[in-house]
């Protein structure tokens, strides 16, 4: 076989593992495996995001990174620098690399200066995980400390199979997603000193945390969202964040269904400050708009399709949306027909009722 013919064969290979169903965990490393017959990854970083926030919900972390997680997310969300996770899923191009945005100044960014360099590593090669307009997740490839870093081919590679493999991570994420209301299980709390040390927790936040499966990836003792939420709320407090919501993110777990987890600050009467991560599970209602996506919906039809959910008339629809009964009902006919079900009936039921939704 040529080289030529091992490369189409290789990728052909990675777009059929974004369609076979695979939980996480094992996707993740069966697309790092075959990204490695295209080309010299020396470590990787690859996690799944909340569409909405954009902020981690996991991550698979390979030696040397997992050690240094902790200084990569006060990097992420709290330096200046290049080729920020969040920056790359707003950008027209989703994929970038280290020595292209730094112009071959490797040093001049924080997080090849400070962290990368003393581990080892030189170039990276950074994409967001897009499918339309909704980022899934983010996927960082490592080169060892050399002076030839990832080439122009090889980002255009990944930029190729970025909508493929955004489309795997959906979909494994979304489909053992469970649709039942009413979870029984409390609210816990994750009580972090500033340096992000556990100071105390709850019963209830030990038994939510139980259910997240981290697979293992990470060195952390806490999953990454925890600590993703704590460090993006220092950001906020210190002035750096654009923005000046609590963070909040949304992680599934093993049972199918979802935890929120968010930070806020807590002011101590004596001694220091600390930051409380809240957990609690997330109705099925509040989750309907993350799983509609999961069947290609457009933006306008999970409009419709969530005003259903909400049990409002066409004539409502209507008059909020500002389109047509005709429009409306087209919408509608698409809903259904993308879902699989007949009536707003069937569509209610299969969001909020059934205990399992299956993606296709």
């Amino acid at each position: 076989m040529t080289r030529r013919a091992s490369t189409v064969e290789a990728e052909r290979e990675i777009v059929r593992q974004c369609h076979s169903g695979l939980d996480v965990g094992p996707f993740q490393r069966q697309v790092l495996r075959s990204l490695r017959r295209l080309m010299p990854v020396d470590a990787a970083f690859f996690a799944t995001a909340d569409p909405e926030t954009l902020l981690f919900t996991g991550a698979y972390v390979e030696e040397p990174l997992d050690v240094a997680t902790p200084l990569f997310l006060v990097n992420e969300f709290g330096d200046d620098d290049v080729n920020k996770f969040t920056s790359l899923a707003a950008s027209a191009q989703h994929v970038a690399t280290l020595d292209g945005a730094s112009r071959g100044d490797r040093p001049s960014s924080l997080r090849s200066r400070d962290i990368m360099q003393p581990l080892g590593l030189g170039d990276e090669l950074r994409a967001a995980l897009m499918v339309g307009q909704d980022c899934w997740g983010y996927l960082c490839l490592h080169r060892d400390d050399h002076p030839l870093g990832f080439t122009s081919s090889e980002a255009a590679t990944i930029a190729r199979l970025g909508p493929h493999i955004a489309h795997g991570l959906r979909q494994a994420t979304l489909l053992h997603i469970s649709t039942v209301s009413g979870d029984t299980a409390s609210p816990g709390v994750v009580l972090l000193a500033n340096d992000l040390s556990l100071v105390a927790i709850t019963a209830e936040a030990e038994h939510l945390i139980s259910l997240v499966e981290e697979g293992g990836s990470t060195s952390l003792p806490l999953p990454l969202a925890v600590y993703t939420v704590a460090v993006v709320l220092q950001d906020v407090r210190g002035g750096t964040s654009a923005s000046h919501e609590l963070p909040s993110t949304r992680v599934p777990t093993r049972d199918g269904r979802w935890i929120s987890v968010h930070a806020s600050h807590l002011r101590a009467a004596h001694g220091d400050d600390r930051i409380a991560v809240v957990l609690e599970p997330v109705q099925a209602r509040a989750t309907a708009p993350l799983i509609l996506s999961a069947y290609g919906l457009s933006a306008r039809e999970v409009e419709v399709a969530t005003m259903v959910l909400r049990g409002e008339s066409t004539h409502a629809i209507v008059n909020t949306l500002h389109i047509s009964q005709h429009t409306v009902q087209d919408h509608l006919k698409a809903v259904f027909d993308k879902t699989g079900v007949h009536s707003r009936r069937d569509l209610v039921g299969m969001l909020l009722g059934q205990p399992t939704l299956r993606v296709p």
